[in-house]
């Protein structure tokens, strides 16, 4: 029985730990839906930002950056950084704890070569995201958005209602750059 529970646990926390929203800020009051483009980005404070993820009910963010050693390059084994931006709690950085690291918000990688990355959520593996230099240089995040191949930028998860345990999610939006023409490209993805 004790097994039983603690796998049941470990197969909410990325529910504990990505819907769980206790510090409303006034940009997002309890009960109504803000518009993801109302919420804070992160920018110059993050100077190897690859993405973000945003959602409900709260501004707090989840922020990608490249992840460098001391001589400035990439390190093969964690490429990518994670941590957290409370915006409601003027803007300070925290690193994500375990279980967010395991369960909910963390990145595995894996070298594919030329200095390249597969990545995948520990949370939703289906999709994959590349991590590669672009014609500059510069480190991006790459993924498939909708049927366009992009540069990612955000990930917003709309959440209205539900429950602690059981939130009410009616969709998850990415956007990016669409390699071929620079456009902004949105797909939203509704759960099944």
């Amino acid at each position: 029985m004790k097994y039983v529970i603690s796998i049941l646990i470990i197969s909410l926390i990325p529910f504990l730990f990505s819907f769980k929203g206790t510090n409303l800020d006034k940009s997002v009051e309890k009960g109504s839906l803000a518009d993801p483009d109302t919420f804070p980005v992160p920018g110059r404070e993050v100077p190897g930002l690859l993405f973000y993820i945003q959602r409900d009910p709260n501004t707090n963010t989840i922020v990608y950056e490249l992840n460098r050693d001391a001589q400035g390059q990439v390190k093969e084994k964690d490429p990518v950084s994670t941590f957290w931006i409370r915006y409601p709690e003027g803007g300070g950085r925290k690193d994500l704890n375990y279980l967010q690291r395991k369960f909910a918000y963390g990145i595995n990688s894996k070298s594919i070569g030329n200095g390249d990355f597969e990545l995948r959520s520990v949370a939703y593996s289906k999709l994959p995201l590349y991590l590669r230099k672009d014609s500059k240089n510069k480190y991006h995040v790459y993924a498939d958005i909708g049927t366009r191949k992009c540069i990612l930028s955000r990930v917003f998860i709309r959440i209205d209602g539900g429950t602690f345990w059981s939130p009410n999610v009616l969709y998850i939006e990415l956007k990016g750059t669409e390699i071929a023409t620079g456009k902004t490209i949105v797909q939203r993805i509704k759960p099944s």
